[in-house]
């Protein structure tokens, strides 16, 4: 499994050698301290949440996969779920990855997410002129990921790959 511990440039979170854990820090969608019962300590991540997160640190540069299609490849929870994890946890990742299945940036962190996907250039569908803010959307049928790395799919599996 990925590695991390507490770390600076406003993500929370940068990735570290074995024996490390995933540790505190804002996700894309809010502080972990959300709701009741406050922060949990960085060594008490969920085993659902390290999941959710390592399927995200495997989505290529240029590829999204929506919340629940990583619910789906998990094969447990769903789209809520998954968009929990990344509110909380998030920053350990690229979070811009993890998407809505509409194609919409995530609110609050438009700006952000834009310029990682024109760093990647994750494909974009421009707005029309009259929607406001004038922001794009992902191209969804471009930029979905099929779970396919380097001929196997991320489970390891040679042959056809995961077609999620």
């Amino acid at each position: 499994m990925s590695q991390y511990r507490t770390g600076a440039e406003g993500t929370g979170m940068e990735k570290t050698g074995a024996g490390g854990a995933r540790g505190d820090g804002a996700g894309a969608g809010g502080a972990r301290g959300e709701g009741a019962g406050g922060p949990p300590a960085a060594d008490a991540i969920p085993e659902y949440a390290e999941r959710v997160l390592d399927v995200a640190d495997l989505i290529p540069p240029g590829r999204v996969l929506t919340y629940g299609d990583i619910a789906e490849w998990l094969g447990d929870g769903g789209p809520r779920q998954v968009g929990r994890v990344m509110a909380l946890y998030g920053a350990a990742v690229p979070w811009w990855r993890v998407v809505r299945a509409d194609g919409a940036l995530l609110p609050g962190h438009e700006l952000r997410a834009l310029d990682h996907y024109r760093e990647e250039n994750t494909p974009l569908r421009e707005a029309p002129r009259g929607a406001e803010g004038h922001l794009p959307r992902l191209d969804m049928k471009r930029a979905r990921w099929d779970g396919v790395i380097d001929g196997a799919d991320a489970n390891g599996d040679e042959g056809e790959g995961a077609h999620i």
